[in-house]
């Protein structure tokens, strides 16, 4: 909300109204009578009928049945109404009245209610059912809408609860969350051709396909079309772009789910490019120089282009290019409208939006399956197989997979076995997940991974975790920084069967005397000792801190000279930190974060 003003109808709302300013920097107050920080107004409705429409939302405090009066000759839609919400004098209740989730007042409730420790009065069916709000949910996960029938008859089908079969035949951000809280009377389907229509009253369907529905339909059209185009010098762009969209509806797909426009440098300037991008919605150009095109392969090469511009493609090179994909949905068509005009178009499906094969290698976070990030539960509850870190990763955390996953350790695979098992889920066209420890860059062994799936061209992404050191820190209550002594901290480990570079051996980091978190090197710990006590102190405080987050976690402290005796004496073998420097139990030194001086960056 960019604009919102606060409506006082008595003395008993203006420490409300002052408490909820403070927390949404630039709200404005108004009152009847004259207060020093509210701008004086002399009738409440004459006030809300001329500013209406210039707000984002109006916050009236005070009896509910002067907010109704107020707002009642100038309610339109609830497309285009600011949210209203009105909040008692005693600030135990905070009601949305208009404009629900459409125009935000829901949210707007929630908001309050939590900045007051009120509670949030919502009657929207979708919203007190959980149910999805379809006539934003579009707009929330950046789809364009269509409908085949009125919006409101299609909400009223799905918040009754009536079958509904759901289509996914592309992938991102938005259909995952649809898949994660599909309610019960929803069916997904990946395939239009698996529908059985007779089963169901509505389609609800994230796809840029057009699809011809027996049954009411509500089409989201998420932009992962990319449009490459070629063209004669100064084409007349008059009617191409309709051919264009005409075109692609011919071939069933939806030109709302475009999401670029593509050609090479030479047509940069053409006004057809400026013309189709601004008729797309003001869609984003991608601009090619030659040497980028000309790495791209490409099914219908043209000596005429090459000629022109030294590349056998424009269009469908250009297409391919920002799509990251190696296969077109629609090859180079050619249209000309007018003598001298030609024009050629291909258009391509964002690889990322492809319905195939996909991994997500994930950090598992230090071992309490709690601590892993909420990204990284939600692909394991999604994946078909979850291939995780044997011992180093509790198996709690494979608990979340789906009915139906495989779920398999890779302790006593070789990396052979490891690709060749996740290669089968992968062409099958189904969402493994690698379930690393901690964060999977540090000492991830996620390197040789990513070379073979590169290899093979297949997708991955990486979801971060939790690293141990942090979890240590936590359960040492200690800041590993500590104002003008300790600014730094170095992650490493001692060497072993691995060799490490002469700059990082331990004895040459511990010259900073910097907190140092030492992975992988309890078994060599006599050597890690030796090392730190040519730079630390024999005193320096150290913490050996074996499982950290896990059931059986043990957490031993002392002083440097006596590291070597803790880690042996108490058996501390794999999985076990070793942390040393001043900043363990520190209590000293204190940051200037919180004087006087700094105060200006908490005001905004």
């Amino acid at each position: 909300m960019n604009k919102i003003a606060i409506i006082i109808s008595s003395k008993q709302g203006l420490q409300i109204a002052r408490t909820i300013r403070q927390e949404l920097p630039g709200t404005e107050l108004f009152t009847k009578g004259e207060q020093a920080d509210c701008t004086s107004i002399t009738s409440i409705t004459a006030f809300v009928s001329e500013h209406f429409s210039r707000y984002d939302a109006l916050i009236f405090i005070g009896a509910l049945g002067i907010c109704v009066r107020a707002i009642a000759s100038s309610v339109q839609s609830k497309y285009t109404d600011p949210a209203v919400i009105n909040i008692d004098t005693t600030g135990r209740h905070v009601i949305s009245v208009l404009s629900g989730h459409v125009g935000g007042a829901n949210q707007l409730t929630r908001r309050v209610a939590n900045i007051l420790g009120a509670e949030a009065v919502i009657t929207t069916q979708s919203d007190n059912t959980g149910l999805w709000a379809l006539d934003t949910l579009g707009k929330e996960q950046g789809w364009k809408t269509e409908t085949t029938a009125p919006m409101n008859d299609i909400i009223t089908a799905f918040v009754n609860t009536r079958p509904t079969a759901l289509l996914l035949d592309t992938r991102d951000e938005g259909t995952r969350y649809l898949e994660r809280t599909a309610p019960e009377h929803v069916k997904i389907f990946y395939h239009f051709e698996d529908i059985d229509f007779g089963k169901f009253q509505l389609l609800v369907a994230v796809t840029p396909f057009r699809h011809e529905s027996p049954i009411p339909a509500l089409y989201y059209r998420p932009a992962v079309l990319h449009l490459g185009v070629g063209c004669r010098k100064n084409c007349n762009p008059e009617g191409v772009t309709e051919y264009i969209f005409h075109s692609l509806e011919a071939k069933h797909l939806s030109p709302l789910a475009l999401a670029t426009v593509s050609t090479i440098d030479l047509k940069e300037k053409e006004a057809l490019v400026d013309e189709i991008t601004r008729k797309a919605g003001n869609i984003p150009v991608h601009i090619y120089d030659p040497i980028e095109l000309a790495e791209i392969k490409i099914p219908n090469p043209s000596k005429k282009v090459l000629e022109v511009t030294s590349v056998p493609s424009v269009a469908e090179a250009s297409a391919l290019a920002t799509s990251l994909n190696d296969r077109l949905l629609v090859e180079k068509q050619k249209g000309k409208l007018s003598e001298g005009n030609d024009f050629t178009f291909a258009v391509a499906l964002d690889r990322a939006a492809e319905r195939r094969g996909f991994i997500e290698i994930v950090g598992a976070g230090p071992g309490d399956p709690e601590l892993i990030s909420v990204k990284g539960k939600n692909f394991l509850e999604a994946a078909d197989l979850i291939l995780y870190a044997g011992s180093l990763v509790p198996v709690e955390l494979t608990y979340y997979a789906k009915p139906g996953a495989t779920v398999r350790s890779s302790a006593t695979m070789t990396l052979e076995e490891q690709f060749s098992l996740m290669k089968e889920f992968y062409d099958k066209g189904l969402f493994v997940v690698r379930l690393h420890t901690g964060d999977p860059c540090i000492y991830g062994a996620i390197q040789e991974q990513m070379a073979f799936f590169d290899e093979y061209g297949m997708d991955y992404h990486i979801t971060p975790g939790i690293s141990s050191f942090l979890a240590a820190a936590a359960a040492l209550q200690s800041q590993f920084t500590i104002p003008e002594k300790v600014q730094t901290i170095i992650l490493t480990r001692g060497e072993g069967r691995t060799p490490m570079p002469e700059k990082e051996k331990l004895h040459m980091l511990a010259r900073s005397q910097s907190t140092m978190c030492i992975f992988l090197s309890a078994s060599i710990v006599d050597q890690v000792q030796s090392e730190l006590l040519q730079h630390y102190p024999p005193t320096t405080p150290v913490a050996a801190c074996y499982h950290l987050t896990w059931k059986d976690e043990r957490i031993f402290r002392g002083q440097l000279q006596d590291l070597a005796r803790i880690v042996k004496e108490n058996n501390l073998t794999l999985t076990t930190m070793i942390v040393v420097g001043d900043a363990i139990d520190n209590r000293e030194g204190l940051s200037k974060l919180y004087s006087h001086q700094f105060k200006h960056l908490f005001r905004n």
